[in-house]
Order: structure tokens, then C-alpha cells, then sequence
């Protein structure tokens, strides 16, 4: 029996664990990895190569960077390996028409959602921010508009109160790609049937901005904790004392018994177990690791040591 031909198209580390449990299956062959042109990162905007890349290289894979795929020279290279499927993680680019058909069987999106909720960029942060009480992966065929296709597998995840983006982004990367497994062998059995989406039911997320992490504590507190682990660890979540921006990596609602008229974002009490703030709810938000001008992320009894907040103080 010949091996499933595979060519993966990734980019971040979400990708990674995907592509290199497809090498590791008996049965599969990796025949390429794609992923976006090496791009410069950090002070010095040296020129660095993707997560896929370096996971690909490790693996003994043949590593394609194009800047655009839906060139005729892509579409050749493509073409010639003769793949029996697609496998797409957060590879960068839209796939034209032309090349979602080269695949003999299908091209396969892995999307870290419950399709048709949170199409587009951002689905785990969505999933933290709304406080969704599950979340998960979805393989689908993949179709020319973004997250459309055909849902082949899900599998669902409970988002937990102390989960942040970052701690889903783990769970969900390795649910798919596990999940993308149980989908070819499931299609080379002919046990999985592809199910069109219930597009009237589709939401959207879009690409997150720095913007997007400043803390509104107008809101309930709830919401307010929400948005930081939403926001950990890009952009970060931040709010502004006395003119000076800090960024907020973890907070609870606070369980002691307070009792508070303040303005939300004042701080109603600080102590080594935490900078505790109005909300707009009448909640307090009880503040625990944060990060000021020293750069290092710090709980609140070390920040304290060497940052005096002189109470009533009120972020911004």
C-alpha cells in the first residue's frame, strides 16, 4: 500500500504540532512544508526564519518560502509532488481556486474554533474574552472564502477561568493535531462525510492591535479578567497610572468582601497580595503580576518594592 502524500502549509508555533505528528505517522509522507519567507524580528530586524521552518529542518523536510503561492511557479511546485492533501494551519496566505485543486482527495484547514463561530484570526482570543464555556478545533475542506468549507471533524475543549490565550493556544495546537489525524485516516476508511456549514450562524474575528489590550474597567469585573488573560501574551493588557503605561499580565475578581463607591479603575487597596481595583460592576478586580517601566514581569509584592502607589490612585 502506497503512503498518503502530504503537503503542510504552516507558519507559527501553533502549527508546529500538526506537522510533526503527520511526519511521525506511520503510513504518511510529509512530502513538503510551506510557509512564509523568513521575516525580521527584534531590535536588530535580523531576518528569521518561521516556527515551521525550523520544525520542518529538524524533521529532515523540504522547506518552500514563497511570497506569494498562486503564481504559476507555485502552482508547478505544487503540482508535481502530487499530494493527496492540503494539510493548512495558519500558513499566512489565501489559497487561490487553482491551487485548492491540486490535492487528489482534499485540502484540509485545521481552525482553532467550533465553525462556524469565530472565523478569521483571532478564535482563541475570542473564545477567552466572551467567556465562552467551550471552545475547540475544527478540520474542514478547505473553500475559497476564509473558514467556509465543509466541516469534516470537531472537538470541543472547556475554556476554564484561569485559561489565557496563550495556555489555549497549547491545548487547541495539540487537539489539532491529533484532530487532523483521526480526519485522513477517517476519510481514507470513508467513515467521514464532509457537512456544509450553517453560514447564517457564521461570526467573525479579526486581527488583534496593540489597541485592543487596554483595559476598560467600566466593565465588570468578570469582563475585566476576561480581557487580560484574552490579551496574554499579545498585545498584552494595559492600563496607564500618572501618565506611565503598565501591562497587566494576571488578575482574579477579587473574593474579599469590599464594599466600594470608587470610580472604576481606582485603586481601592495595595498590599503584597494584590493591587485591588473598581470595576465598573461594583466588582474588584484584585491585580497580580504586572509589568512597569523596569521591563520584567513582576507579582505585585516585588513590583511594590520598587514602585510606591500612593493611594487613591486610578488607572486610566
Amino acid at each position: 500500500m502506497k503512503n498518503t502524500r502530504i503537503v503542510f502549509m504552516g507558519t507559527p508555533e501553533f502549527s508546529v504540532p500538526a506537522l510533526k505528528t503527520l511526519a511521525k505517522e506511520p503510513g504518511f509522507d510529509v512530502l513538503l512544508a510551506v510557509t512564509q519567507p523568513d521575516r525580521p524580528k527584534g531590535r536588530g530586524k535580523k531576518l528569521s526564519p518561521s516556527a515551521v521552518k525550523q520544525a520542518a529542518r529538524d524533521l529532515g523536510i523540504d522547506v518552500y518560502q514563497p511570497e506569494k503561492i498562486n503564481t504559476p511557479e507555485g502552482i508547478d511546485r505544487l503540482s508535481g509532488l502530487e499530494p493527496d492533501y492540503f494539510v493548512v494551519v495558519a500558513f499566512g496566505q489565501i489559497l487561490s481556486r487553482q491551487v485548492l485543486d491540486i490535492p487528489k482527495t482534499y485540502p484540509i484547514n485545521i481552525h482553532a474554533s467550533l465553525l462556524p463561530k469565530y472565523r478569521g484570526a483571532a478564535p482563541i482570543q475570542a473564545a477567552v474574552l466572551n467567556m465562552d464555556e467551550q471552545t475547540g478545533v475544527s478540520t474542514m475542506v478547505m473553500a475559497e472564502k476564509m473558514d467556509a468549507g465543509d466541516i469534516l471533524l470537531m472537538e470541543t475543549t472547556p475554556v476554564k477561568t484561569e485559561d489565557t490565550a496563550s495556555t489555549l493556544h497549547d491545548r487547541l495546537s495539540q487537539m489539532g493535531a491529533d484532530l487532523i489525524i483521526k480526519t485522513i485516516h477517517g476519510i481514507e476508511q470513508k467513515k467521514i462525510i464532509p457537512v456544509p456549514q450553517d453560514h447564517s450562524k457564521a461570526s467573525y474575528v479579526s486581527m488583534l492591535k496593540k489597541s485592543d489590550g487596554r483595559i476598560n474597567w467600566h466593565s465588570s469585573a468578570k469582563a475585566i479578567c476576561a480581557h487580560i488573560n484574552a490579551m496574554t501574551p499579545w498585545p498584552g493588557a494595559f492600563t496607564e497610572l500618572c501618565g506611565k503605561r503598565l501591562k497587566i499580565f494576571k488578575a482574579v475578581v477579587s473574593s474579599t468582601p469590599m464594599q466600594t463607591s470608587s470610580p472604576p479603575g481606582t485603586v481601592v487597596r495595595s498590599s503584597d497580595k494584590g493591587l485591588f481595583v473598581a470595576a465598573g460592576d461594583d466588582g474588584v478586580v484584585q491585580v497580580l503580576e504586572l509589568m512597569g517601566n523596569s521591563g520584567k514581569r513582576l507579582d505585585v509584592a516585588a513590583f511594590l518594592c520598587g514602585n510606591k502607589i500612593d493611594l487613591p490612585a486610578c488607572f486610566q
